[in-house]
């Protein structure tokens, strides 16, 4: 996927400024930066959730634009921040929305198998009958996970998935974006706050400043004390645990 002088406007202001970078397949993109960098937004545009004012998002060859919809939603799966859903569900019932590029709603005999896949990866199976609205934040991003994983995509979008969850329930979402790639051979793109998390559990990092790309490279590319200082405009140390960066600030 290559993303090609993006640009996108609200209110005459510019969010995203002439962004231009190409996302590695098969690895873990992380996209960082302060509040209001555009980092949210150039993940909208990238999954056709916001429209762009100019540029290019080039899925396979082909403008993003022109691929037809279940076409798109069977190489592509997005999660954003606001999943929540209003119909009373249970947990295998959400996780087989992600047969409905496939199937619609007549599911087959392989749907069903690779709904019990999904659920088993994400060690659902004891509570996938249980409504979404009784579990707990953690079991429900789990089920959302599963839900992507049976959409069986090559690309995974995630729009900070380790929003409003606790340092645990976050460490084990990072854990779960690692394996999607590592063991599904997924491409995932994530938007992360927590640069530490940027930092342990991805291949590259886009760093994003007033809607343009401050730095793009591997972790240790962009994970020093001049860019995230710079970026972030506080001061940075660099340590290192297992070989990764962690940066600490103050």
């Amino acid at each position: 996927m290559r993303i090609k002088e993006l640009t996108k406007k609200y209110d005459g202001k510019t969010v995203v400024d002439g962004v231009t970078f190409e996302i590695p397949k098969g690895k873990v993109l992380s996209l960082i930066g302060p509040n209001g960098a555009g980092k949210s937004t150039v993940m909208g545009i990238i999954s056709r959730l916001i429209a762009r004012d100019s540029g290019q998002v080039s899925f396979a060859g082909t403008d993003i634009k022109k691929w037809k919809s279940r076409d798109l939603s069977r190489r592509l799966a997005i999660l954003t921040q606001s999943n929540h859903v209003q119909m009373k569900l249970t947990v295998r019932e959400l996780v087989s929305f992600g047969r409905f590029p496939y199937s619609g709603s007549r599911r087959t005999k392989e749907d069903e198998e690779i709904i019990d896949k999904a659920v088993a990866y994400m060690e659902l199976q004891d509570i996938q009958d249980q409504f979404i609205d009784e579990l707990s934040g953690g079991q429900r991003q789990r089920a959302y996970i599963a839900m992507v994983i049976a959409q069986d995509t090559e690309y995974i979008l995630l729009d900070e998935p380790t929003n409003n969850l606790d340092i645990y329930h976050a460490t084990n979402m990072m854990k779960i974006v690692r394996r999607l790639c590592d063991e599904l051979g997924k491409t995932v793109i994530l938007v992360l706050h927590e640069i530490n998390y940027a930092a342990f559990y991805s291949d590259y990092i886009c760093a994003f400043v007033d809607g343009k790309i401050a730095k793009f490279g591997t972790v240790k590319e962009v994970m020093t004390k001049e860019t995230l200082s710079a970026i972030y405009k506080v001061d940075f140390e660099i340590l290192e645990i297992s070989g990764k960066p962690l940066s600490i600030y103050y």
